[in-house]
């Protein structure tokens, strides 16, 4: 079963400021591009409509430890790792690295749950993993994974 996945891409000059260093806030945009990416990848989507119902997978904790910037042009492998499935909510470690030589750039977490809208009241609830989604994605083993670092 799937707890890995990886995405390269070329860094937009949009996505700087005006060193040409990508902006603290793009990581978190690449972050979620790579999820949903992860998703489509097992056939499903991160948000839609099912049995009358619409559904998505909201963040409630999201942090990156900066290590190296990150340039107009370059290319980067963003590598998504499973760091735990549990019933409601699926946690994510992403490592960003240099494509030309592999050096470690950014490494971050997100936590997202999977919620449901109320038709009542029109707020999201949190609402069970579907078992379709389950049974396709398990987490990664732990020596895959890394604690995150301490900014203090």
């Amino acid at each position: 079963m799937p707890y890995e996945f990886k995405l390269i891409r070329r860094v937009e000059f949009a996505e700087t400021d005006m060193a040409g260093i990508v902006h603290f806030s793009n990581y978190f945009r690449m972050m979620e591009a790579t999820e949903h990416a992860f998703f489509r990848s097992l056939g499903f989507t991160i948000h839609g409509h099912e049995s009358g119902s619409t559904f998505g997978w909201p963040r409630v904790s999201a942090s990156c430890d900066f290590r190296a910037p990150l340039r107009f042009e370059e290319e980067v492998e963003i590598q998504l790792l499973v760091a735990a499935v549990r019933s409601r909510s699926i946690r994510y470690q992403f490592v960003f690295r240099h494509l030309a030589d592999g050096a470690e750039i950014a490494r971050g977490a997100m936590a997202a749950v999977c919620a449901a809208v109320d038709k009542a009241t029109g707020k999201l609830v949190p609402v069970l993993i579907p078992e379709a989604v389950k049974k396709k994605i398990t987490a990664a083993p732990p020596e895959l994974l890394k604690p995150m670092e301490s900014s203090s």
